[in-house]
């Protein structure tokens, strides 16, 4: 029997963290960035939450924070990607898809190893 660990202090930071967001995506988060003006952009991070270790942070930002790396997704919308996230979700495609009254944001993550039974967290 061997136990695979996961340290992210270890692993090279990324140069680019090749997030990206479908087309669904995209149009939602512009609707959502349309009704607060204030509002520049979307920020991508995870926080250590949930019973699988981590959880998807997703907020609406007027401007990047200190060390944020930046991806122009589309000619007018921008996603930041918090440096402390960027060795989680790298490789990750966010998705929006929409099953008759309900709707979700889907993150298609190739370094997610498990998921919680309920889809609110991950682990690597």
């Amino acid at each position: 029997m061997s136990i695979e660990t996961f340290d992210p202090s270890t692993q090279a930071q990324p140069d680019n963290t090749q997030v990206s967001m479908t087309e669904a995506a995209i149009n939602h988060v512009r609707k959502q960035l349309a009704k607060q003006a204030d509002k520049q952009g979307v920020r991508l991070g995870v926080k250590k939450s949930g019973c699988s270790g981590f959880k998807y942070d997703i907020e609406f930002v007027d401007q990047p924070q200190e060390g944020d790396l930046s991806i122009q997704v589309a000619d007018d919308l921008t996603l930041f990607v918090a440096a402390d996230a960027a060795q989680f979700v790298q490789g990750t495609e966010i998705d929006f898809s929409k099953e008759g009254l309900n709707s979700t944001i889907k993150f298609n993550n190739p370094n997610a190893k498990d998921l919680c039974g309920c889809g609110e967290s991950f682990s690597v």
